[in-house]
């Protein structure tokens, strides 16, 4: 079970939830041998919590125990050196409680590099949850690093407290502020707007606070309460949530996806222009509230993903989820990159957008999508074409569009390749492709067009030469 993961350069480390295994992805491939093994307690929401990396720096959080399954002795934060092999050097940052659930365990980085990490109330109660003074007694009294974010190397012990149970952190990667999810007792789980000192509410709030409950919370010295930036009002326990930045398009800029747990969802949020809560076309979701029975159509943008754990953003710029249930990562890709308009965990998208990102084709492959849509899948013969031509051409367009990002060199020859043949498909922009029969006329003279230069006309041009010699 798969619970977290991170990226160090190109490499991707993993968790694995209940044997204390960290393991790599190199290349796409999971790589047999273990990076690292620590003793955990797996029970519950216990286990392998969450990993974070700052360059070969690599910071793990986990139920530490004396044995694999053995008793808890606290959630641990560590650090670890990463050689490109194996995490080496453990040096302990945070010895904080635990219990079967409410744990936390993400992390996240900031811009200026500090790391964040949230636990959450452990099933404790005391003053960093806003439990009254007169209502605590004994032990209560004492603070017991619950229900907080910290930072881990800051100045203030808390960065944030009253936070009843939260598994997802990220940085606004233009801003720098810090966003949360937070999962509400029976209801209203949130999306939280993370400033230094700020108060989350519970025990007494969760979801936006009525008057009475603005009157009764007591607060823990100059920690501030503000309203939830999104409620659900009926539980889907959001998770991971991350930026996107996107290679090929700037679309999705001032998005903000997030993950559930209960249904398996993906949402997209759209920022307002300030970045520091969201804008909705939709009326019944301008209060920042979904309640029972509303629509939420407009916010997602994926489903079946099982119990989502987290989503981060890779050096592509891609997005990689993780499902807990499905045991698997899934890359999401922006749907311009990709010919058939469909979500990919398994490649790097489409090559010849890819090849043409920025470049003066850029308006011919806009132009050829445009047309596909429009004209070519509008018919039978130009449907059947398109399904067994993306069968065929997802087979190695991802590897190579991987190779396109990685080497400049590479893509400029992709692209110079590729030239003839785009601009033999631009000729469609100036004919009707308004019948089947126009179709399949059109398409089998520019596949016999482009046969003729890529195969036909070398080929003779390679037999002429050896004539000579």
């Amino acid at each position: 079970m798969i619970t977290t993961m991170t990226f160090v350069e190109d490499d991707i480390l993993i968790l694995q939830k209940s044997d204390g295994v960290v393991r790599l992805i190199r290349d796409g491939v999971l790589q047999d041998k273990p990076v690292l093994d620590v003793n955990v307690d797996p029970d519950g929401e216990k286990g392998m919590l969450g990993i974070t990396s700052v360059g070969s720096t690599v910071y793990l959080y986990y139920t530490e125990a004396n044995e694999d399954g053995g008793e808890s002795l606290g959630n641990r934060i560590y650090k670890y050196e990463w050689t490109g092999d194996y995490l080496i050097n453990p040096e302990l940052l945070k010895e904080l409680p635990s219990n079967i659930s409410h744990n936390g365990g993400a992390m996240v980085v900031g811009l200026d590099e500090q790391v964040y990490a949230v636990i959450g109330d452990t099933l404790g109660y005391g003053l960093l949850q806003n439990k009254p003074l007169d209502w605590l007694e004994g032990d209560d009294l004492n603070l017991k690093d619950n229900g907080v974010i910290l930072q881990l190397e800051g100045e203030n012990p808390y960065f944030a407290m009253g936070i009843r149970n939260s598994f997802g952190l990220a940085i606004d990667p233009v801003t720098g502020n810090l966003w949360a999810t937070e999962n509400g007792d029976d209801n209203f789980d949130e999306i939280n707007l993370i400033p230094e000192k700020f108060n989350s509410g519970w025990i007494v709030i969760m979801g936006p606070a009525t008057e009475s409950e603005l009157a009764s919370l007591p607060g823990y010295e100059d920690y501030i309460y503000d309203d939830p930036k999104f409620s659900w009002e009926q539980s889907v326990a959001p998770t991971g949530l991350d930026f996107a930045k996107f290679q090929e398009i700037n679309n999705y800029d001032n998005s903000l996806f997030v993950g559930d747990c209960n249904t398996g969802n993906l949402y997209k949020f759209e920022l307002n222009e300030n970045r520091n809560g969201f804008e909705f076309t939709n009326s019944v979701l301008q209060d920042n509230v979904v309640n029972k029975d509303e629509s939420l159509d407009e916010i997602i943008i994926g489903t079946g993903f099982g119990c989502v754990t987290d989503i981060e953003r890779g050096p592509d710029g891609f997005l990689y989820v993780v499902s807990l249930s499905e045991g698997a990562i899934y890359r999401i890709l922006p749907a311009q990159t990709i010919t058939n308009s469909t979500v990919s965990d398994n490649g790097g998208g489409c090559l010849i957008a890819t090849a043409t990102y920025g470049s003066e084709l850029t308006p011919q492959i806009q132009q050829l999508r445009e047309l596909r849509d429009n004209s070519l899948l509008q018919t039978a013969s130009g449907t059947s074409f398109m399904s067994a031509f993306n069968q065929f051409y997802y087979l190695f367009s991802p590897t190579v569009a991987d190779l396109e990002r990685e080497n400049p060199i590479f893509k400029e020859a992709v692209k110079l390749m590729l030239t003839p043949m785009i601009s033999s498909l631009s000729i469609l922009n100036y004919v009707d492709m308004d019948s089947e029969s126009k179709v399949l006329g059109y398409g089998i003279s520019l596949i016999l067009l482009n046969v003729g230069m890529y195969f036909v006309a070398p080929a003779i041009t390679v037999w002429q030469i050896k004539k000579r010699i």
